[in-house]
């Protein structure tokens, strides 16, 4: 598994709800790859709760769209909008338990149109919560103009560059 490196971490101005590590009302969600999928550890706090020691489900929903996101920035390497999301609730998420795994990954593309299949577990590995998200990738040139997007490395990649320097 790879650590995935935000590359808008040093960017002034960014302030992610989801992803930036910054933003301490946020997520501060982080991302791995794994051969085809995008994965994430997460950590639910009673400040995300909806009912009683459970995970609001605007927050379950926005950590899979970021999730997704990822998935465009890194297996795409370019950025990109959701443009629909269909979530599926089928267990409850409790704040009160371990670290959530969520996982994502792109179950098909046609042109800039990207389908994304993902999935938040409890610690003992049950699905509690579904998305299939529909994105728009926008081509590199908007999400470099638009987005500042220059790309998307993994710890190992950038370790690489350094010793190839």
């Amino acid at each position: 598994m790879k650590k995935i490196i935000n590359p808008w971490k040093d960017t002034e101005g960014y302030y992610c709800f989801g992803c930036a590590p910054q933003n301490e009302s946020g997520l501060q969600m982080e991302f791995y790859e794994e051969g085809d999928e995008i994965i994430s550890f997460w950590q639910p706090e009673a400040k995300y709760q909806g009912w009683f020691n459970t995970l609001h489900g605007g927050i379950q929903a926005t950590l899979l769209d970021e999730i997704c996101g990822w998935v465009i920035i890194r297996k795409l390497q370019t950025a990109g909008v959701t443009s629909k999301m269909e979530t599926r609730y089928m267990k409850p998420i409790y704040t009160t338990g371990g670290k959530l795994t969520l996982r994502a990954s792109i179950r098909e593309q046609k042109r800039n149109i990207v389908i994304i299949d993902a999935c938040i577990c409890n610690p003992e590995g049950e699905i509690c919560t579904s998305a299939v998200c529909t994105y728009f990738a926008y081509p590199a040139e908007k999400a470099i103009k638009e987005m500042h997007f220059h790309g998307c490395r993994t710890e190992e990649e950038t370790e690489d560059c350094h010793t190839h320097e």
